[in-house]
């Protein structure tokens, strides 16, 4: 007899193979009891099922109890299913039914190792609330055979890096198929020789994550390791999974009959993917490159995750002909030139690189950052792209991250928040949560969080073998992210005695926990890792300080559930977003944050606390120092004191306050939930409604888009402004006002496809003004070229005289309905 013989075994699989379990809590007791021990060191359902023997699974099939665990998980995820979701409710009518997700890395469970960090986990995080809320999302991604390193930490501190295989048949996938049953596997070209594709399919709830694997036996053998390793090798093998990510998981969609309306390109690995939607719609349409991607760039949105413009991906310009040449000249029809114009601020450096984020930015009709702040780093980073245009212009808006707050609650919480709001809190919108949080009991909050804080310590102790490390009782820091020196993982050690005291006070004793992993190739990242782990082998620090070793998600939930202050301590800007910190919000854990990214938005006094003055200062080491005394002083004055005070019942009511606060007003926030449902309603369907409207009747639109913008490239030169003139209008009992006209000379422009305004910079940084100027009547005696023999129209526009009259500047912008500017089109005339 085989597994598969077993009545109800296919429940079984089918419960094993949908990433729900990851995030469900009611599943966790079926799995132990198949394999308590496997279990727990995998959280990988279906290698339990390819390892539990054939008996031991008949026998438990033979119970009754067993059998019911199974029915009532397939019935309640059956009566999730058929409920009408969020999107269902609010947006059945829209004309968006498809977004197609890419990303290098998802991290969805460490049973499914294909992420490194952070970015993986705003994917995963959002194709989970994409479930919850019945978005219509495909994720596409890479399987990769070894994904990224995993961690030993030697006895001399220093990171060993090893790479295990992952074995695709004990990982939650299963081949993606063709209607006959074959394998299905796509073809792309490649240097040299065209590369074979395998297709594989993750069930996440509602929606499907699709992975390409090069792994496959009629490929050349270096082709085969292209999927080897996450963000593996060097430039060359960078270019070539990036071509396999965006022009390969095109065609997989295609090949599957998927059409989506949007392509969201999470970071600019992916761009190579608005080629191919662009090669794909020419030739269905039969019309230009140009024209077409004039149509599909209306559907894509790009979401830049990177806060420094060294964190771009550069391709060398022969790499790019390389790989892409015979692509760009057979398929799209374009030269060289206008294939690397795409990636360049300026297309006629032939030393210019190809910038993966350029692309992008170019084949969007859409761009954001990651946070408030982190939109406003990126509109510096990009502002080269866009000459003479104001940063504040810089068409790159923001999504603030959130996280899939299911995947990261404890048990323990879990129940805190059932009680408190309800089973079904995070499958709608959240904004009315918060009310029933602050209800909560303070001994309600302090039993959970204890209970969260004992759990951890439980886990630490069996990670390290040592039974009678940290207490549950104590207070809990933790601080775990990549060791890279702008996230300055070693600021606590800037006064190594001034932290042991800290650490060793009897009477407010504290106790920290470290986790994180260094890029291989970063010898600085790794000899921070080693600087912690000497500092607690030498200093004796063993039952205050532990350094876990192979940061992964598994871990990484350990931490969250149970510390009671979430420490990050980046250089300000450098930090798009960091989700870090939002994981402890669901379990009552407190943020003591650098002002950067998410943390600008979040911190107020009666959440947690906060390091900085909210200013850049670059690598001062003086200003490391000055941060290293703040951050002291802040757990000494401030966390720990708060910590400790406790009432005649042992709760610490000042404490528990924050945690209310902290849960009830971040929590919903700063969710995947609200981060979904804003990509959702902010970009989502309007850009599926401006892609229709531009693919309809063979891209109509479309090829006016590109007419226009021919047109007024050939013709802007000739554009000019004649003199502006201000009079200041009184008027009794009235204020005064400013009377502002000038000619403008269109030479053969027509007027109505251009925007002719005064422009006014923002006043203590509130907004910029923006007026539109009207034509009036032509006035006699206006400035002319003696060659015209018309009268240039005049432009005015009246207004309050609360500025200098010099504040005021007239400009002419393009101006086309339905069109982005300056995404579309950077033209811009200044007044003289």
């Amino acid at each position: 007899m085989q597994k598969k013989d077993i009545p109800g075994y296919d429940s079984l699989v089918s419960l094993a193979l949908d990433m729900r379990w990851s995030w469900n809590h009611e599943a966790d007791d079926l799995w132990q009891q198949l394999d308590a021990g496997l279990w727990e060191q995998t959280h990988n359902p279906w290698v339990i099922l390819q390892t539990i023997s054939t008996d031991q699974l008949g026998r438990l099939f033979a119970t009754s109890s067993f059998r019911s665990k199974i029915d009532a998980l397939i019935k309640n995820r059956e009566s999730a299913d058929q409920a009408t979701p969020w999107f269902e409710k609010n947006h059945s009518g829209d004309s968006l039914k498809c977004i197609a997700y890419f990303s290098m890395e998802f991290m969805l469970s460490e049973a499914l190792p294909i992420y490194v960090g952070g970015l993986g986990n705003v994917a995963g995080d959002q194709l989970k609330s994409a479930s919850d809320l019945g978005v219509p999302v495909v994720g596409v991604g890479l399987l990769y055979q070894q994904g990224y390193f995993r961690q030993l930490i030697d006895k001399n501190g220093e990171q060993q890096a090893y790479y295990p295989y992952n074995d695709p048949g004990q990982l939650p996938i299963m081949p993606l198929l063709q209607p006959g049953g074959d394998w299905l596997r796509i073809q792309i070209p490649f240097p040299g020789a065209p590369i074979w594709l395998r297709a594989w399919e993750v069930q996440v709830g509602r929606v499907k994550l699709l992975l390409l694997d090069s792994n496959d036996p009629a490929n050349p053998p270096p082709y085969r390791g292209v999927t080897s390793e996450i963000y593996g090798g060097g430039p060359d093998m960078r270019i070539k999974q990036e071509i396999v990510l965006g022009i390969g998981g095109w065609k997989l969609l295609e090949a599957m009959g998927i059409e989506p309306d949007v392509c969201h390109l999470n970071e600019g690995h992916a761009a190579f993917a608005v080629l191919e939607r662009a090669r794909s719609f020419m030739e269905k349409n039969g019309i230009t490159f140009e024209e077409a991607l004039a149509t599909t760039r209306a559907g894509n949105l790009f979401t830049t995750h990177t806060a420094v413009a060294a964190g771009f991906d550069h391709f060398d310009p022969y790499m790019v002909l390389e790989h892409l040449g015979a692509y760009a000249s057979d398929k799209l029809h374009l030269s060289m030139y206008d294939l690397l114009a795409l990636g360049r601020q300026n297309p006629d450096n032939p030393s210019e690189n190809f910038n993966m984020a350029y692309l992008a930015i170019h084949g969007s009709g859409g761009v954001n950052g990651v946070s408030r702040l982190h939109g406003q780093v990126s509109r510096h980073l990009f502002e080269p792209l866009f000459y003479r245009w104001p940063t504040e212009e810089v068409p790159v808006g923001h999504v603030t991250n959130g996280i899939h707050t299911p995947s990261w609650d404890s048990a323990e919480a879990d129940a805190v928040w059932t009680q408190a709001c309800g089973i079904n809190r995070w499958m709608g919108p959240t904004e009315e949560l918060a009310k029933d949080i602050l209800q909560l009991e303070d001994g309600r909050l302090w039993q959970m969080r204890n209970a969260c804080r004992g759990s951890l310590v439980n886990y630490i102790r069996k990670q390290t073998g040592d039974v009678q490390l940290f207490e549950p009782g104590t207070l809990t820091l933790g601080f775990a992210r990549r060791f890279v020196a702008y996230k300055r993982p070693d600021l606590l050690l800037h006064d190594p005695e001034r932290l042991v005291r800290l650490l060793t006070n009897s009477a407010q004793p504290v106790q920290l926990v470290i986790a994180g992993k260094a890029p291989p190739s970063d010898q600085g990242g790794r000899d921070l890792i080693k600087r912690w782990v000497q500092f607690i082998q030498q200093r004796g620090l063993s039952k205050h300080v532990v350094f876990l070793e192979d940061y992964d998600m598994l871990l990484a939930e350990h931490l969250v559930e149970g510390v009671d202050v979430w420490l990050n301590t980046p250089r300000r800007p450098w930090e798009a977003s960091g989700t870090s910190g939002m994981k402890v919000l669901v379990n009552g854990g407190l943020n003591l944050s650098e002002l950067d990214g998410w943390w600008v938005e979040a911190y107020t006094p009666a959440v947690g606390w906060a390091l900085g003055d909210g200013n850049e200062h670059g690598e001062d080491p003086a200003w490391d120092a000055a941060e290293a005394e703040a951050l002291y002083k802040i757990l000494e004055e401030q966390v720990i004191p708060t910590f400790y005070q406790r009432n005649d019942h042992q709760i610490p009511v000042a404490w528990t306050e924050k945690m209310r606060q902290s849960m009830a007003t971040l929590t919903p926030y700063f969710s995947a939930n609200r981060t979904v449902r804003e990509y959702t309603e902010a970009y989502y369907i309007p850009a599926a409604a401006y892609y229709h409207e531009r693919a309809r009747d063979q891209a109509a639109k479309g090829k006016k888009i590109v007419q226009w913008k021919q047109a007024l490239e050939q013709r802007w030169p000739r554009l000019r402004l004649g003199e502006v003139k201000v009079d200041t209008l009184e008027d009794t009992g009235l204020a005064a006002e400013y009377l502002f006209e000038t000619p403008v000379f269109f030479a053969d422009i027509d007027p109505s496809e251009v925007l002719v305004e005064l422009y006014a910079k923002g006043v203590n940084g509130g907004p910029a003004e923006h007026l539109e100027m009207k034509k009036v009547e032509p006035q006699a005696g206006s400035e002319a070229p003696a060659h015209e023999s018309d009268t240039p129209p005049v432009y005015t526009v009246t207004l309050p005289a609360g500025r200098p009259v010099g504040d005021y500047t007239v400009r002419v912008i393009p101006r086309l309905q339905g069109v982005g500017v300056p995404l579309e089109n950077k033209l811009i005339l200044w007044q003289r």
